[in-house]
């Protein structure tokens, strides 16, 4: 089953004896997590909830906990926290279990990761207890954002989703709470611009940070150095600023490789992540920097960062030193 599609069914109280959750998006699994125990023994029941990790669990302990009948309720839910951890000698009896498991319990177990040909995932997939989450791609943030906002009942324009996303990045629980303050921050009924993310949500200024990498790709050290000056003006700290140059860098090597491979620059920004607005001028930035110099590029960000960490010279020079190897000849 698809994880959104789990999470809605259990918000309508369904639930399976058995929900095994992969993959490293914490956000939904978090949610899936919740939903199930919501459905199963409600709001909270100490008397019917037993949480393990896999690390320092045993199958026993937990077979047992699955077990057990409830007490003065319907069901209980046990959670095994990652399973992935859990020592290869205790799935045997785990397995056991999944064969054929008891209707008042709905066992939920948690993995980053697990081999494909183990017998506990071929199992889960054929009783239909897997539920795979995959990792978001970068084009696909828009859409969670956008959906995110509809289930807040927000109302939110797409360069405000964009300013969001550069702001933030792709860490889906921070970019939950950042739409979570933004919600706050204008008020019930009130729409979300570029304004109330940069507001709210950072310091940084997006156009700031576009206007230093279209800088850098046209190889302008004068805008560049203007920009990035901006940004200090703003007290954003220079490590931040190395770090989202190079975020939009590697967007940039995304949207050159699918031009490279025939897409459109609508298609090659959607590639990327980047907002569809965005396409002709990203498109026209990656076109300037091939991939040997996106190569050099990388590589004077990382000394920078190595510069600026191991405290060799005052942060703001470093930072410097590194605009101006970016946007040399």
């Amino acid at each position: 089953m698809e994880i959104q599609a789990l999470i809605e069914s259990a918000e309508r109280g369904s639930y399976g004896p058995v929900c095994l959750l992969v993959g490293g998006e914490r956000l939904f699994i978090d949610r899936a997590v919740a939903a199930l125990r919501h459905a199963s023994v409600g709001e909270g029941d100490p008397w019917n909830e037993e949480i393990f990790q896999g690390k320092t669990a045993s199958s026993a302990r937990i077979v047992d906990a699955a077990r057990t009948l409830p007490m003065m309720g319907r069901a209980r839910f046990v959670l095994v926290r990652s399973v992935h951890e859990l020592p290869e000698k205790e799935h045997e009896r785990l397995i056991a279990y999944l064969s054929n498991p008891v209707d008042t319990c709905c066992l939920v177990l948690t993995a980053e990761k697990l081999d494909g040909r183990s017998k506990l995932i071929k199992l889960a997939k054929q009783r239909d207890y897997l539920c795979e989450v995959q990792t978001l791609k970068p084009g696909a943030m828009r859409s969670f954002i956008a959906g995110e906002a509809r289930r807040r009942k927000l109302r939110i324009d797409d360069a405000a989703v964009a300013a969001l996303v550069d702001a933030i990045g792709t860490d889906l629980s921070a970019l939950d709470d950042g739409l979570e303050r933004l919600s706050l921050y204008v008020g019930a009924g009130q729409p979300i611009d570029v304004a109330a993310v940069e507001a709210c949500v950072a310091r940084v200024r997006v156009e700031s940070i576009w206007a230093l990498v279209d800088a850098v790709s046209a190889r302008d050290r004068r805008t560049a150095l203007k920009a990035a000056a901006s940004l200090l003006d703003d007290r954003e700290p220079p490590l931040r600023i190395l770090s989202l140059l190079a975020r939009q860098l590697r967007m940039l090597g995304r949207v050159r490789q699918a031009l490279d491979s025939g897409a459109s620059p609508d298609a090659a920004a959607s590639a990327a992540g980047a907002p569809p607005f965005k396409a002709r001028e990203l498109a026209g930035a990656a076109r300037r920097l091939d991939m040997k110099k996106l190569s050099h590029a990388f590589r004077v960000l990382c000394e920078a960062d190595l510069i600026q960490k191991g405290g060799k010279c005052p942060p703001d020079v470093a930072l410097e030193a590194a605009i101006l190897a970016l946007a040399g000849d």
